[in-house]
This record gives structure tokens, sequence and C-alpha cells, in this order.
């Protein structure tokens, strides 16, 4: 990576884990030296929307989400969603989720799963704004809710690992596909990698999760984000500064923000 550092964004971390807070102004200074200039803190639930939205209003290149993960989903509740639509009317906050179905863990109940998965997808819809989703033991329901809804709202499944229903589900609504360090460990992702046109591929770290080779068994952090954007450029027969270009333009087009690059 001679010259100037490509500008990098990644589209979904978590900078409000308790893992961050004692470096956190270190975490993403190390970000911005190497290039990645633009990020999307991903809530888990109210609480955490609230502080996601505190922390982008004085960060730099940094905005926000709302939402409920379906480890949580038990408890959705009108109330709560409600909660949720009002955080989401923060000028920081570009996206609904992180929200979807975990099927590995079910952490919650799967009938609240669905139940919560939906009334993200009509709130995204309703308020246009895109859904950040996540699909775990959970391809062909996840799918079907796509088809569903996708003509309502753009979406992203993030940290894809892969799925042919479940991509093609989300290709044909027009949807955005993510990329996580998983794809410089797992060999098979190289081909739902090479799978998603150009521009629908985004990547992102999920920080402080999957830290990527060659990082593994470390706290992950933004500033990693280069090393799966290095692996995503080989498997796709590209430069780095191509990829990076390309995943970057794309981010600022799925959550709205082409007017501030």
């Amino acid at each position: 990576m001679a010259g100037t550092e490509p500008t990098l964004f990644d589209s979904h971390l978590h900078l409000t884990a308790a893992r961050f807070g004692p470096d956190l102004d270190d975490v993403v200074d190390r970000a911005h030296a190497r290039g990645v200039r633009g990020m999307v803190t991903v809530a888990s639930g109210p609480e955490d929307a609230e502080q996601a939205a505190a922390l982008a209003a004085r960060t730099p290149g940094l905005w926000a989400t709302a939402g409920l993960h379906p480890h949580a989903a038990d408890r959705t509740s009108a109330s709560l969603m409600g909660e949720i639509e009002r955080l989401a009317e923060a000028p920081e906050v570009v996206a609904i989720g992180e929200t979807g179905l975990d099927f590995h863990y079910d952490n919650a109940t799967r009938p609240a799963q669905l139940e919560n998965f939906e009334a993200h997808l009509g709130m995204a819809a309703r308020l246009g704004l895109p859904i950040v989703v996540h699909s775990r033991s959970a391809e062909t329901e996840t799918a079907e809710r796509v088809r569903e809804y996708g003509d309502g709202a753009a979406g992203v499944l993030h940290c894809f690992t892969g799925g042919e229903a479940l991509l093609r589900a989300a290709l044909d609504a027009d949807w955005y596909v993510s990329f996580s360090g998983l794809i410089t460990f797992v060999p098979e992702l190289a081909e739902w990698a090479r799978a998603v046109p150009a521009h629908r591929l985004l990547i992102e770290t999920d920080a402080p999760y999957l830290a990527p080779v060659p990082r593994r068994g470390r706290r992950n952090e933004p500033a990693y984000l280069t090393h799966t954007c290095e692996r995503l450029a080989a498997v796709r027969g590209t430069s780095f500064e191509e990829a990076a270009a390309l995943t970057a333009r794309n981010a600022r087009r799925f959550y709205g923000l082409e007017d501030e690059a």
C-alpha cells in the first residue's frame, strides 16, 4: 500500500462495546491512520443505540444505527419498538438494526426473533432507512423475509457466510452483501465474494469480534479492515486500492452518505 492511503469504510462495527472503553480514542486514531475514514457503529438495543448516536455526534466520520439484536428479541414489544423508532430520528442514525435471525445460539425464542425481524423490516420501510441484517443458521427463514419485505427496504446481509438461497434472495431484492474478517480464514467464502456484483459489495470488521488473519485471537478493531480488504481484492483479482474505493463508495451509497463524501 505505497503512496497515499486509500479511503476505507468499515460498514459494521460495535465501538460502544465494553472492550473498547479503556482506549476508544486510540482505536479511532489508529483506524484513521490506516485510512479508515468512514465507520458505522451498529446498535444491539435501544440503550446501545443512544450511546452509539452520542458517540457518532462527537466523532468525525462515524455514524450509528438503532435496533434490537436477535439475541435480545424476547424483549420485543410495541413500546420498545417505538423507542427504537424515536432513536432512529437522530441525525447520526443512518440505518435500522442490527436485526435478523440467529438459530445457532437461539438466545431468544424463534417466534420472538421472527416477530422482531419483521417489525424492524416494517420500520425501515416506513422510515425510508436501510436495514442491517444478521443471519446465522437461519438461511431459509431469512431469505423468505427478504423476498417478502425486500422491495420495501434497502438492506445488507452483514458478515455473510454463504448460502445460495439467501444470496439469491438478497441480490434479487437489490440488497448489499458484506464480508468480515472471516474471509481471511474461511476458504469457501472466496466463492461467495466473487459471486456478489461489484456494486453490492461491502466490507466490515464487526469489531471487537472476528479479528482477521494475521490478528486472530486479539480484540478486533477498525484499523484491521485493511486485512479484509486485501483478501477481498485477492479473491476478486483486483487491487487493494480498487477494492477499498469500491467498497467505500458502496457503503456511502447504502447508508445515504454520498453527499458527505
